[in-house]
């Protein structure tokens, strides 16, 4: 007997890498094997010397195929067995590595729109929709589109064993939201990518595209973000460990650094409007929408718990964010003593 193994990895595009996939069929029973691919048809090598290797970090129920089926997340690895330029997840290793004792975990909000064809589900042929204003958490087919296929993707991502923790409509027609977390930077990226992969292959079955584009009408329109909610131990149990926190994302070339890794087109979408914070001014504040990093009002009630960065873009790579906030933040909380 056998089972499938989908193996997927992330490729070599830029500025905003794709997810690839491919079947590989193995005995009952059989251990996930290293694998091979051809990178000059993902960017990722050039021809005369295209061999990349995937190897297996994380796997989970394929709830698609069913059965004792795999998805497995992959590294791109080079020939000599090194990380491949393209591979962000290896970067972020050894950061989750020293950290761990401050024992950081995030929640990953992944927005992201269904396109029909050139236009976001729900835009009627010609012209526009409504304006937005009942469209986020409502109810109706007058302004909720796409919710089947946001139901079948949520139980495929339950199914498969993933942390997730809710979803919601959003601002815009044929926008929508589901959360990932709280776990750890590691747990957190892998299963991302992997909710990621299921959203656009259940969208297939229905004929619409799903994109992580951040600005994906242009004018007045939200965009679409990964809003990143952060904490370690010691903010989980006090309030001068938020501040500090909120502090270190703010010094320096600290905001640029981050902001110029948060994803491609951020300068279309971080403007100032539609509940953003202009990418180019860092800013934080209790309950404010409109800053950089938002402290949840709760937070400041409890004098406990965690940060919302609300800059990381839709196509944000998660191996990134998570590497930057968590070198960032419990720096800081080291060299101030709470940890």
């Amino acid at each position: 007997m056998t089972y499938k193994a989908e193996y997927i990895w992330i490729d070599g595009t830029s500025p905003t890498a794709k997810l690839r996939s491919k079947t590989r069929i193995l005995a009952d029973g059989a251990e996930l094997p290293t694998w091979g691919f051809d990178g000059s048809s993902t960017n990722q090598a050039v021809g005369h010397a295209s061999d990349r290797v995937l190897k297996p970090v994380f796997s989970c129920p394929d709830p698609i195929r069913g059965g004792d089926d795999v998805l497995v997340m992959c590294e791109v690895l080079n020939t000599d067995m090194t990380p491949h330029e393209s591979n962000t997840r290896a970067l972020l290793r050894p950061i989750a590595e020293q950290f761990e004792g401050q024992e950081p975990i995030f929640g990953i909000e992944q927005e992201y729109t269904f396109f029909d064809g050139s236009r976001p589900l729900g835009f009627p042929v010609n012209g526009f929709p409504a304006a937005q204003g009942g469209y986020y958490c409502g109810v109706g087919s007058d302004e909720i589109f796409g919710r089947d296929i946001v139901e079948k993707h949520l139980e495929n991502c339950l199914a498969a064993g993933l942390a997730i923790s809710g979803i919601n409509a959003e601002v815009m027609p044929g926008q929508w939201e589901f959360q990932v977390g709280p776990v750890s930077p590691l747990e957190v990226s892998d299963q991302l990518w992997i909710a990621r992969w299921l959203l656009y292959r259940t969208a297939e079955d229905f004929n619409v595209s799903a994109t992580l584009d951040p600005k994906p009408v242009k004018g007045d329109w939200n965009g679409a973000g990964a809003h990143t909610n952060f904490s370690t131990k010691a903010m989980r149990e006090g309030y001068e460990p938020i501040i500090t926190a909120c502090e270190s994302l703010g010094e320096g070339s600290k905001p640029l650094d981050h902001v110029k890794n948060y994803g491609a087109g951020i300068d279309e979408r971080l403007t100032g409007l539609h509940e953003t914070a202009p990418w180019n001014e860092y800013s934080y504040g209790v309950s404010d929408r409109g800053a950089s990093v938002r402290i949840p009002w709760q937070v400041e009630v409890e004098q406990k718990g965690y940060i919302e960065d609300r800059r990381p873009n839709a196509n944000v790579d998660p191996y990134v964010v998570t590497r930057l906030i968590v070198e960032t933040c419990c720096t800081a909380l080291e060299k101030a003593g709470q940890v």
